[in-house]
């Protein structure tokens, strides 16, 4: 009998075409498929790439993988990296190779995603009230005994519509309370009352599990350790009553789960998760970061923990999007042929790293020169007096502002060696 395929190793099988921006066109007129264009080992900037082009440092992005797998283990806490943020198998795949408990999702159709790819558990990081999404979880819970599936509720209505949803199915769903960060948070149960209110109403459900309680820390405004630290507390001690009140106890749970942490936080989340009381069943202390996987050169490289706690460990940027200079209209302005459709923009405008001189191929790092504004498909480059060279044809290299954005842009993205050649292709799913 043939052996099951593996949908991710089968990503290599599909063909290179007009789908993925950036990549060689006559990888498409001979017929190459991403594995074969990938063992071709192509230069980036020989190769026949076009601009503009997004590309991940492969030595980055294997060091940003193992710095949260370390510490996440150093600190005895469970992992869960927030996918929404890559959507990309293979990235899925080499996060769980590095010890992760699962993959952190926020819509449904991410967790089809992921169970295409054979995720056999999702955190689904959001209340889930829709119907045909909810029989779905169902039956491929129904219909495989290893899937883990555990989502959010922040309200009775909520708890209202998922048992309607679910009336006929057999399968249990598992639901985490949601604690909002603050009273202007974002999502999550705002007061102790609401908290208990909503626990009861799961309780009462013939659908429903409480297994246990959730949130996310950096949707608090103006947040600081102490602020921060303030509601971890808060979501430890709602666990700690829950449990008290035996509603985790005798509903077949192994643990309870108590989960927080965004890429700005995780250490006061494993500081705190390290003094959860004793539970009458273990607990499982669950981190999501997920931006970690890039990292940037912007919003998280000055907020990451390990900046604060470098003995810790500390992350790298791996992506680069190269473009061109397209005109060069006065010696203080330029213009490069990326804009909105292909830069993640929404947190900060992207800088300008390096320059790669069409006339002799040397990369310099890029002085006087920087980003003032973005249209659909240019960036508006700003250049000093005695900036470095800049002229018609010469590749730019940008760096993100922020990751989050970024992975939806790009369907198929070049992992590029530090010598230059590309050696993998990570696809994307939005």
């Amino acid at each position: 009998m043939a052996s099951a395929s593996d949908p991710v190793k089968d990503l290599a099988d599909e063909p290179v075409d007009h789908r993925f921006k950036g990549l060689p066109p006559d990888a498409q007129t001979h017929g190459l498929t991403v594995g074969e264009l990938a063992a071709e080992r192509r230069d980036l900037y020989t190769g026949g790439f076009t601009t503009p082009v997004l590309t991940l440092d492969a030595d980055a992005l294997e060091h940003n993988l193992a710095a949260l797998g370390t510490y996440a283990a150093r600190h005895d806490l469970a992992f869960a990296p927030h996918g929404k943020t890559p959507m990309a198998p293979q990235l899925f795949r080499r996060q769980l190779e590095h010890g992760a408990w699962g993959i952190t999702v926020a819509m449904p159709h991410q967790a089809r995603v992921c169970r295409a790819f054979g995720i056999r558990t999702i955190f689904l990081a959001n209340e889930l009230v829709d119907a045909p999404a909810l029989r779905w979880v169902a039956d491929e819970l129904a219909a495989d005994p290893g899937f883990r599936f555990v989502c959010y509720v922040d309200s009775v209505r909520g708890v209202e519509l998922m048992d309607a949803a679910l009336q006929g199915h057999s399968a249990t769903l598992d639901v985490v309370l949601e604690l909002g960060a603050g009273a202007e948070g974002r999502t999550g149960l705002r007061t102790d009352d609401e908290c208990q209110a909503v626990a009861q109403a799961v309780a009462a459900s013939p659908a429903l599990r409480l297994a246990g309680v959730a949130g996310y820390e950096a949707t608090m405004p103006g947040a600081d350790a102490d602020s921060v630290r303030a509601w971890l507390h808060r979501l430890t001690a709602l666990a700690a009553d829950l449990d008290k009140q035996g509603l985790f106890t005798g509903t077949g749970l192994d643990e309870v789960i108590v989960s927080a942490g965004g890429s700005e936080w995780f250490d006061a989340v494993a500081e705190v998760f390290a003094g959860i009381p004793e539970l009458s069943l273990p607990v499982l202390p669950l981190l999501r970061s997920g931006a970690y996987v890039s990292h940037d050169h912007g919003w998280y490289s000055g907020l990451t923990p390990f900046n604060r706690v470098p003995e810790e460990g500390g992350l790298l940027p791996a992506f680069r999007l190269w473009t061109q200079v397209v005109s060069r209209p006065t010696p203080g302005q330029a213009f490069v042929n990326a804009g909105k459709r292909d830069i993640a923009y929404d947190l900060g405008l992207p800088e300008v790293l390096a320059v790669r001189s069409a006339r002799d191929g040397v990369e310099r790092a890029a002085t006087g020169i920087r980003v003032t504004k973005l249209s659909d498909q240019h960036a508006w480059v700003e250049t000093d007096a005695d900036a470095t060279p800049l002229e018609v044809g010469d590749w730019v290299s940008l760096g993100m502002a922020h990751p989050c954005t970024i992975f939806e842009k790009w369907p198929l993205i070049p992992v590029v060696e530090a010598d230059g050649a590309v050696t993998d292709y990570v696809r994307t799913f939005f």
